[in-house]
């Protein structure tokens, strides 16, 4: 009874073994190719439970999702003599899972050999153009010229590629360091050359202002001299018509101007003879002093 039991037993644990090997899964993201003794069997692309020959026959599981391929950055001349350090990204699916099996096996040898496939059909497409053309309106077409070729080749791989981009585009170092210091040797001439203008022209409007200002003086003086004679003439008039009118008055003002100018305290004292011509109008009222009107 006992080994009735484990047989039992023993023969219910192989068959789930069995089954268990016999059973697989496949989700909407994964295809699967069935292998028999290493010989391709079938290809399973609707997900759902399969089934399989258990110890004879295995599975590869294949991702059928868009993946991306992201070659090393490759240095290319253009067709302008131009050097460019190009950073491209790829995005493919496995469209043919037993010619990929057959061709690459697995999909990170896969990506290897498409890494050297996209670095190639990138200096062959962009040695033809120049590095205006890749930053212009033509780099849609130059990208569809990349991904033609690339798709070309990716096809003996059972591979689709999707889409093909440049991520960046940039001069080597040494390139960018050049042109940045021609740059700067530009720029320093444009600002010397400038620096030179302002100069030329700052001396041109000084020496306009100086000789403008030369001509108001000139102009100023001569009409302070036109000015000073008329009113020197016009007080010498006065002066004449006064003295006509009295000239012992104008006498005795022109004798206090002389007494006002010399008989000051910061002058040297003077020793003179108060009966002398210069006093004659000081003291008592003479015959010869103006009396007052």
């Amino acid at each position: 009874m006992n080994r009735t039991l484990a047989a039992i037993g023993l023969g219910i644990v192989v068959l789930g073994v069995v089954l268990t090997s016999s059973v697989f899964t496949v989700n909407e993201a994964q295809q699967a190719l069935v292998l028999q003794f290493g010989e391709p069997r079938r290809v399973i692309r609707e997900p759902g439970l399969k089934f399989k020959i258990p110890f004879i026959q295995e599975v590869r599981i294949l991702d059928r999702r868009v993946l991306d391929l992201d070659p090393p950055v490759e240095q290319v001349i253009l067709a302008d003599q131009k050097r460019l350090d190009v950073d491209a990204f790829a995005r493919y699916r496995i469209h043919d899972p037993l010619r990929f099996y057959q061709t690459a096996g697995t999909e990170a040898i896969a990506e290897t050999r498409m890494n050297a496939t996209v670095n190639s059909a990138l200096r062959r497409v962009l040695g033809n153009v120049t590095v205006l053309a890749v930053l212009s309106d033509e780099r849609a077409k130059i990208m569809n010229d990349i991904k033609l070729q690339v798709n070309a080749e990716a096809q003996r791989f059972g591979i689709e590629i999707v889409d093909v981009r440049i991520r960046r585009a940039d001069l080597p170092e040494e390139t960018s360091q050049s042109i940045f210091s021609r740059m700067r040797s530009e720029r320093e001439r444009e600002a010397a050359e400038a620096r030179a203008q302002g100069q030329e022209q700052a001396q041109q409007i000084r020496s306009r202002a100086e000789r403008e200002r030369t001509v108001i003086v000139a102009e100023a003086q001569r009409d302070s001299q036109i000015l000073r004679g008329e009113g020197d003439n016009t007080a010498l008039k006065l002066i004449a018509e006064a003295t006509a009118q009295d000239p012992e008055f104008y006498g005795f003002y022109r004798s206090l101007e002389a007494y006002r100018k010399t008989l000051n305290k910061d002058d040297t004292t003077m020793v003179l003879s108060p009966t002398g011509e210069f006093f004659r109008y000081f003291g008592t009222a003479s015959p010869q002093a103006p009396q007052p009107r």
